[in-house]
């Protein structure tokens, strides 16, 4: 079993960055491919970012890529999503989830098996 926790949100303006973390713990999560999604209000679940166990390989959508990096730390069995030039439309829950698949960056969320709570961000214009 894992457990994921994400930290990081909170308040930024229109061209800001956050960085997010999500930290793990039951087991490491060397053995996981790790994914970011996000929900805005109102919205259905959509794909952010993905790395595979390696961290050789990885994937994000189209409205973050440039802008967006997802990274990972084996030490600190932690993924993390760096955020720059932050949109409004960026605002949204951020939701960390991992993959027993180890090689491959998913982007559909019914692939991943454990999910953490989730982080608001909020981009005010």
């Amino acid at each position: 079993q894992v457990q994921l926790v994400e930290s990081g949100g909170g308040l930024v303006q229109a061209g800001g960055s956050l960085r997010l973390s999500c930290a793990a713990s039951g087991r490491a999560i060397s053995g996981y491919s790790m994914g970011w999604f996000r929900q805005a209000p109102g919205k259905e679940r959509e794909f952010v970012a993905s790395i595979t166990w390696s961290g050789g390989s990885t994937y994000s959508a189209d409205s973050v890529r440039g802008r967006f990096t997802i990274s990972r730390d084996y030490a600190k069995n932690t993924v993390y999503l760096q955020m720059n030039s932050l949109k409004p439309e960026d605002t949204a829950v951020y939701y960390c989830a991992a993959d027993r698949n180890p090689f491959k960056a998913n982007s559909f969320s019914v692939d991943y098996d454990y999910w953490g709570q989730g982080t608001q961000v909020t981009v005010s214009s």
